[in-house]
């Protein structure tokens, strides 16, 4: 009998320890704020890794700093802002994903003071490990000057008497950049390359939640208006497909797959997120980009 309630009680005192161990070492989950000009901005740039982050635990938003607004050839103003906005809701719901949208006119977004200390509050209220935004150079004024606020706050926000009523943060987020195709001043950096091969299809189905832009606008500015197939099912095919050339691998971003996944795995890898590395914020070594992209081998 002794030794029975001997044995009990060891097992019991094994599985506390065990039990405590597991609650120390438990990690919070990342906090990741991407910022875009308009909404589907994000969404482009950040939609697939969005869904791994989100599907692993960890916690996303997206910021859009305009309502978008002005981007259709039929509609505008605040019919427009209100189709965006529940079409960035929606699509914010189907990855799991939260996802604000600003009040600010598209077409007319400029780096003020105001612009930069929502980013701040955004960032702060957030507590972010990663923030990604739009670089500098790029076609649109409004994504040019989303990059800047983005820039100017970077390291702002662990300033205490920056908008002190928001608590600063006490560790610089890692500010990384989207991929673009702009190649001046300098062109984009693959420093980081996620494959979202598995994950495309989930990243076209937050896409489809754009219906104003994907299927309307977006092929409008690019006088393919025509070629948009009119079943739902048809035109999530269309988008895919599109979107599998955009997410293409170049040989610069085979580069940086290699280094990441090793050259045997890269070769299997056809889409991709990629981002380039912020100057301005905490500058990561690869055991701290490993722990910031956790979907990385």
């Amino acid at each position: 009998m002794k030794k029975s309630l001997l044995l009990s009680t060891m097992l019991l005192c094994g599985c506390a320890a065990f039990a405590q161990s597991a609650k120390d070492t438990a990690k919070p989950p990342l906090k990741i704020i991407v910022f875009g000009a308009h909404p589907d901005d994000c969404d482009l740039g950040a939609g697939g890794i969005a869904s791994i982050y989100s599907s692993m635990g960890h916690k996303v938003k997206f910021v859009s700093l305009t309502n978008g607004d002005k981007g259709h050839q039929d509609i505008g103003g605040g019919e427009l802002a209100n189709i965006r906005l529940k079409e960035a809701k929606e699509a914010g719901r189907r990855w799991g994903i939260e996802y604000d949208v600003l009040d600010n006119h598209d077409g007319e977004l400029l780096p003020t003071l105001e612009n930069r200390m929502a980013a701040i509050r955004l960032i702060r209220e957030w507590n972010a490990d990663v923030v990604i935004a739009p670089r500098t150079n790029d076609y649109h004024p409004d994504h040019r000057n989303t990059g800047v606020i983005v820039q100017d706050a970077a390291y702002l926000v662990i300033v205490p008497n920056i908008l002190s009523s928001v608590p600063p943060l006490t560790k610089n987020p890692v500010f990384l950049y989207f991929r673009d195709r702009f190649q001046r001043p300098n062109p984009f950096r693959p420093d980081i390359a996620i494959d979202i091969t598995a994950n495309l299809a989930k990243k076209v189905d937050g896409l489809d939640a754009h219906v104003s832009q994907f299927y309307e606008w977006l092929p409008w500015t690019n006088q393919d208006l025509a070629n948009v197939p009119k079943d739902k099912v048809e035109r999530k095919k269309w988008l895919l497909a599109s979107m599998e050339k955009r997410s293409a691998v170049t040989p610069e971003i085979k580069i940086s797959l290699d280094k990441w996944y090793g050259t045997e795995k890269a070769e299997k890898i056809k889409q991709v997120e990629v981002f380039e590395i912020c100057e301005y914020g905490k500058q990561p070594s690869t055991e701290e980009i490993k722990r910031l992209f956790p979907m990385l081998p």
